[in-house]
């Protein structure tokens, strides 16, 4: 079904005013269109995805709220996200790649990556505040102080990451977020994009993390990194949450 004239309109404005949302997402050698906010809720049967419902290409701020997880607009009454339809599936040691949308060059910051394993159906479950993601991944500001994101935009929008070796088989979350620092010289300042995909780790890994955290609950105000004035601040940058799983 064509999209509707509204639709078309939210599209063209948003590429005007963007911060930007993972369009389109690699596993295992597959392609998957990321969910776009402005075209598939306008459809009469929204197109399946792996990656789970976004409001729009703006931040989550209120590191207190379910949004900071999957995404959502609480204050907008979407209330975190949903699960997705499909599953990807992808082996242990294999790249997992983000096509990012077009990146303010002025929204510096890190990238970071996550999984949680699903108890059940990746399909039908929410994690809720219950601990259950770890950290496979992160890139801050390197020795010569350019930010991933900086990076990011020079790559054209391409991040990737690994999927743990010897990773325990199931279905998992793969959660990859931009934090954008360009106003986190106090709290609550930092932007936070979250986007969550849904995939099935394959083979007969052994390994699982012992220790995870919690979204909400991971990031605080006092969280190293998420106060941090990138005009006048130190060379370094820590990045928020736990150290990554290896």
């Amino acid at each position: 079904m064509l999209l509707t004239a509204i639709s078309l309109f939210l599209g063209l404005a948003s590429s005007v005013s963007a911060h930007g949302y993972v369009q389109e997402q690699t596993v295992g050698g597959t392609k998957y269109t990321g969910y776009l906010p402005y075209s598939d809720p306008y459809y009469s049967t929204p197109p399946a995805r792996i990656i789970r419902k976004i409001p729009g290409n703006g931040p989550v701020t209120d590191l207190s709220l379910i949004d900071v997880q999957c995404n959502g607009y609480s204050g907008g009454g979407v209330v975190g996200s949903a699960p997705a339809p499909l599953v990807a599936s992808a082996a242990p040691g294999s790249t997992v790649t983000f096509n990012w949308t077009t990146w303010p060059d002025s929204h510096v910051g890190p990238l970071i990556t996550y999984m949680a394993k699903a108890p059940s159906d990746i399909t039908k479950w929410n994690p809720g505040t219950s601990a259950v993601w770890f950290k496979i991944n992160h890139s801050g500001k390197s020795s010569s102080g350019e930010w991933a994101a900086t990076t990011l935009i020079k790559n054209k929008g391409i991040y990737s990451v690994t999927i743990p070796s010897g990773l325990k088989p199931g279905q998992y979350l793969i959660r990859h977020e931009i934090i954008a620092l360009h106003s986190a010289y106090s709290y609550p300042g930092a932007q936070v994009y979250p986007s969550c995909s849904q995939i099935q780790v394959t083979g007969s890994g052994t390994r699982s993390p012992t220790s995870f955290v919690s979204f909400p609950g991971a990031y605080t105000a006092s969280t190293p990194g998420i106060v941090f004035d990138v005009y006048q601040g130190p060379a370094t940058y820590p990045i928020p949450g736990p150290a990554v799983w290896t």
